[in-house]
């Protein structure tokens, strides 16, 4: 396995080595377009069918739908944690959450506690070498240290919060004492009191890309929706006023959050960039059900579980990309795929050379282009506590799941529960008994990753 280290990395690439890796079939360089730019959108606390697109029926997402049909749409996407950090470090490195030094979630404390280990190579620290300018708008909850914020970690403009939620007006953390006020641009404070944080990363994103336009960029928008506190705009509140709670109140945050996507695609169509420009949409895990969002609101539709557990409703999430004329529009994809694998594949498409170390993820551009490309996974892992999940094919076994309580499913906690994800989606129906020799085979793949993760 490779040595070498962030720096070394950062050091051997730059603009000039990068443009020699470029493939002019990959980047379409033979029609004169230049290299793609690559928004990234990555939503907190999203439920699994939580889109029109998805099969929500209370729902008014017209963005994100319009997304889809010029895109393709994942519908067995998953994320690497059913949790904020560990899943944003897996999908800002490629890395299990374990290989990237993220297993549960880093402080919300400025100057110091828990962060993703410095030493990562980012996905912003690979698009920079490639010679794209970076961004980062919206939530971080990666690190609070000078060191461990965007700016140390490979983007070149940064504005949003640090930890792991705050009030959307007052941009305060409220949630573990004492209160403190967390916005930040380019690693400063700053104070923007009484504006609506929504608002403010839209005019964020916009400026970032003006600025940016005549050349490739890398903007990573972490939306904070819709994630507590729900605090929707007005018109979107009324709109659903009639919708019983808490269900009303997480609705009018999803398409508080739909517009304001829908008016980034909107400017980058205004500018002409929207050709060039690759969308990645997705959710960094299942639905929350804390007191904090008022014990629920989201959908996991027949999938068991929610934010923090293994099932599918905790790490299957609603996934969308799309770019005009070189990813399928209307294209709905069924093969297995995970968050790491982004960073692969935006690799692929724009040209950039990942980091010369272990990298978990996997380029899926081949069955973006196709239906009947086999998925690049054998087997994927998950690992949150002593709560784990393996899935190998159809079979997934889940070890400490806990308890859930919904209607008409309401199945208690075993060590073992073992489902044919293609016979049975919901979960409900344990094999464990039945095949316990798919157990056992199950349990060793996870034991050897459990030893493998720790290698950097």
């Amino acid at each position: 396995m490779s040595t070498q280290t962030r720096r070394g990395f950062l050091r051997m690439l730059g603009f000039a080595a990068a443009s020699t890796f470029v493939s002019r079939t990959v980047l379409g360089g033979q029609n004169g377009r230049r290299r793609p730019n690559v928004v990234l959108i990555f939503t907190d606390d999203q439920g699994s069918i939580d889109l029109n697109c998805y099969g929500a029926k209370d729902l008014i997402t017209p963005n994100l739908d319009r997304l889809a049909r010029e895109g393709t749409r994942f519908t067995q996407f998953y994320v690497g944690a059913p949790v904020c950090s560990p899943s944003r470090a897996a999908l800002m490195t490629g890395r299990y959450p374990q290989r990237a030094g993220v297993p549960g979630n880093v402080s919300s404390q400025p100057g110091g506690g828990k962060a993703m280990p410095t030493e990562q190579v980012t996905i912003a620290e690979m698009m920079k070498a490639a010679g794209y300018t970076t961004g980062h708008v919206g939530k971080w909850h990666l690190g609070y240290t000078p060191q461990t914020m965007p700016n140390a970690q490979g983007y070149d403009y940064s504005f949003g919060h640090m930890g792991g939620c705050i009030d959307n007006y007052s941009h305060y953390f409220y949630w573990q004492g004492p209160n403190r006020h967390d916005l930040w641009r380019n690693g400063r404070e700053v104070w923007q009191d009484g504006e609506f944080f929504g608002d403010l990363m839209v005019e964020e994103c916009k400026r970032f890309i003006d600025h940016n336009q005549g050349r490739p960029f890398f903007l990573y928008w972490a939306i904070n929706m819709p994630h507590y506190p729900l605090q929707a705009v007005r018109k979107w509140r009324q709109r659903y006023k009639d919708l019983e709670a808490p269900r009303r109140m997480y609705a009018a945050f999803v398409s508080t959050l739909d517009e304001m996507v829908g008016d980034i695609v909107d400017h980058l169509g205004n500018l002409g960039l929207r050709e060039d420009t690759l969308i990645v949409f997705l959710s960094d895990h299942g639905h929350s059900v804390e007191e904090r969002t008022f014990g629920g609101g989201g959908n996991s539709g027949p999938y068991r579980g929610h934010k923090f557990t293994l099932w599918e409703g905790g790490i299957r999430v609603p996934c969308i990309a799309s770019w005009p004329g070189r990813i399928p529009q209307g294209a709905v994809r069924d093969q297995p795929a995970i968050s790491i694998d982004w960073m692969p594949t935006i690799a692929r498409y724009s040209g950039a050379r990942p980091p010369d170390r272990k990298i978990d993820g996997r380029s899926i551009d081949a069955i973006i282009a196709s239906a009947e490309a086999p998925s690049p996974h054998d087997v994927l892992h998950w690992e949150t506590g002593r709560h784990w999940a393996v899935r190998q094919g159809d079979w997934k076994l889940v070890h400490n799941g806990p308890a859930t309580d919904q209607p008409g499913r309401n199945i208690a906690k075993v060590e073992n529960f073992l489902s044919n994800i293609a016979q049975d989606v919901t979960e409900t129906k344990n094999l464990a008994n039945e095949y316990p020799e798919i157990v056992e085979r199950l349990t060793k793949l996870h034991q050897k990753w459990v030893q493998d993760v720790q290698q950097q």
